[in-house]
């Protein structure tokens, strides 16, 4: 599997007492694929994911591959902190039609590298499916290091990485002697750096709200070629990444720009708590100016 665009981390609207709003779920489907993103990914962490029991993930993977039909791959993410629990969750997205699986480290436990690569490698045989696997350091104190991807190099279903280390030694390293596993984007403040060095694709939660400015970006640096272009996409994006990674209200700022957008993704999940009225003032002006400045710079190269 070819992975080269842009691929939405979908999230999982809520109504006030938790449950999904599936009318909410369809319409951010349908408005992700109007907007032209290239896959949706199930299950990522922007999908609180870890708030979930088995039986609502395995019934959303379903759920969302009915609604994506043949229209986008479907990607779904089998983070668990027990092996036999990503089996389980890697067997039922084959089972629902998944086109490829997200393989993270799994949490709390610090595997070495030579742990991981065999987590992800009885993940591979039970589903047989194509991986991107998701190296996130932030969350799981762990990198994916040269043990685990010289391992997981063997076989062909690890057909690319998300990076989101911030390490751009990490990048530089895997662009460099890992070409053969895709590079793609997991760090949105770096994303041009990952554009520079050969990565066609982006794993971005902010494409949930705003999928015109991320499809901007990639369209310059890696359809058009045009890093000039590219550079002053990115500046006017910066500002909304800040606000997205700064203070701990990454997936509470997702799904108020999505609700901005007029589709009601409703609360986080607990222990999250949603944004006070002075982040959302927030956000919604770092939004507006990012898409206007865009649009100008959109239109000035027509």
């Amino acid at each position: 599997m070819q992975f080269d665009g842009i691929y939405t981390p979908l999230v999982t609207p809520y109504r006030d007492d938790f449950t999904l709003n599936g009318a909410a779920l369809a319409e951010t489907v349908e408005h992700l694929i109007s907007a032209g993103v290239h896959g949706i990914i199930v299950a990522g962490t922007t999908g609180e994911y870890y708030a979930q029991g088995p039986e609502e993930r395995i019934e959303l993977m379903g759920r969302v591959r009915t609604l994506v039909g043949d229209r986008l791959p479907l990607i779904v993410g089998t983070g668990a902190m027990r092996t036999e629990d990503s089996i389980l969750y890697a067997e039922a997205a084959k089972n629902a039609g998944a086109d490829a699986l997200l393989v993270a480290t799994p949490p709390y436990a610090c595997p070495t590298g030579r742990e991981i690569a065999l987590h992800a490698l009885a993940i591979d045989r039970a589903a047989n499916l194509p991986v991107i696997l998701y190296n996130y350091p932030g969350r799981m104190s762990v990198n994916m290091d040269e043990e685990c991807l010289d391992r997981l190099g063997r076989s062909p279903n690890f057909c690319a990485i998300k990076e989101s280390s911030g390490d751009p030694n990490r990048l530089h390293m895997l662009a460099r002697d890992y070409p053969h596993i895709a590079l793609s984007c997991g760090m949105d403040d770096q994303a041009l750096e990952f554009f520079a060095w050969g990565a066609r694709s982006w794993v971005c939660a902010g494409s949930n709200f705003a999928p015109e400015a991320h499809i901007a970006l990639h369209r310059a640096c890696v359809r058009e070629g045009d890093f000039t272009k590219g550079r002053a996409i990115m500046s006017a994006m910066l500002p909304l990444m800040r606000v997205l990674e700064q203070g701990g209200k990454f997936v509470q700022c997702i799904k108020h720009g999505l609700t901005m957008r007029g589709i009601d993704a409703g609360p986080p999940r607990r222990p999250l708590q949603p944004l006070n009225k002075d982040d959302k003032r927030e956000l919604e002006e770092v939004i507006r100016t990012m898409n206007k400045t865009i649009e100008a710079i959109e239109r000035g190269s027509k």
